[in-house]
C-alpha cells in the first residue's frame, strides 16, 4: 500500500456518518463538499463495496431483494467532512411496480446530470456478468452529460482467474468507446478486500481534482 492509499484508507475508515436519504432532488443536501456517486444494477454488490470502502459491516444495507435502495443515500466522510459517498438506487430488474422503477430512474439520472459537486461516478459491473443493456444505458447517459466515471468490477472472487481476465479485457475495450469513461478500471472483491485500497485512492484523487 503506497502513501496515498494509506491516506485514503485512513480518511475513509475514520469518521463516516449517514447524512440523509433524498427521495427527490429537493431533499438533496447543500452542495458544500465533493461527492462520489456509486451506480450499479440491482444486486451488483454496491452496498457490500461501500461497506468495504469504509471498513464497516453495515453502513450501507445489503439485501438479496433487488430494488431495496429507493433513494439517494448520502454519507459524510472525514472530520471535518472532506467528501460524501452517494449510494444510488440500483437499476434493472428491480422487483417493483413500473412507475416506481421509473421514478427511481429519473431521480438518479437527474442527480447525475445536474449536481455541481459530483466529481466522479463509479459504475459497478458484476464480474460474473460483464456489461449489460442497463449498464450501457447509464454509460451512454453519463457520456451525454459529460460526467466522468470509472468502471468498477465487483465480486471478482466469484469467478476463475481466466474468466476474470477475459471479462476485464472485454469491459475495458467497451469502456474505451465511451467518451466520459475514465481509462482506469478497478477490479474488486468486497469479501476478500481485493482492490479496495487502490479504489479508495482513486476516489480521493477524484474528489480533490
Amino acid at each position: 500500500m503506497d502513501i496515498f492509499e494509506k491516506e485514503a484508507t485512513k480518511l475513509m475508515t475514520g469518521r463516516v456518518e449517514f447524512l440523509l436519504s433524498a427521495p427527490e432532488l429537493k431533499f438533496l443536501p447543500e452542495p458544500t463538499v465533493p461527492e462520489i456517486a456509486f451506480a450499479g444494477r440491482s444486486n451488483v454488490g454496491k452496498s457490500s463495496l461501500l461497506n468495504a470502502l469504509v471498513g464497516r459491516r453495515a453502513i450501507a444495507r445489503t439485501s438479496v431483494t433487488p430494488g431495496r435502495t429507493q433513494e439517494l443515500n448520502f454519507f459524510e466522510i472525514g472530520n471535518p467532512t472532506e467528501l460524501r459517498f452517494v449510494d444510488m438506487p440500483g437499476y434493472g430488474f428491480a422487483k417493483a411496480p413500473v412507475k416506481t422503477v421509473e421514478r427511481w430512474k429519473h431521480l438518479v439520472f437527474d442527480y447525475l446530470r445536474g449536481r455541481s459537486v459530483l466529481k466522479r461516478t463509479m459504475v459497478l459491473i458484476d464480474s460474473r456478468r460483464g456489461i449489460g443493456k442497463h449498464d450501457r444505458e447509464v454509460m451512454d447517459m453519463l457520456d451525454k452529460a459529460a460526467m466522468s466515471y470509472n468502471i468498477v468490477l465487483t465480486k471478482s472472487d466469484k469467478v476463475k482467474a481466466t474468466e476474470l481476465s477475459q471479462v476485464t479485457d472485454a469491459v475495458a475495450a467497451e469502456a474505451a468507446k465511451h467518451a466520459a469513461a475514465h481509462p482506469d478500471l478497478y477490479v474488486t472483491s468486497a469479501e476478500k478486500g481485493e482492490g479496495i485500497a487502490m479504489l479508495r485512492a482513486a476516489i480521493l484523487d477524484a474528489a480533490r481534482t
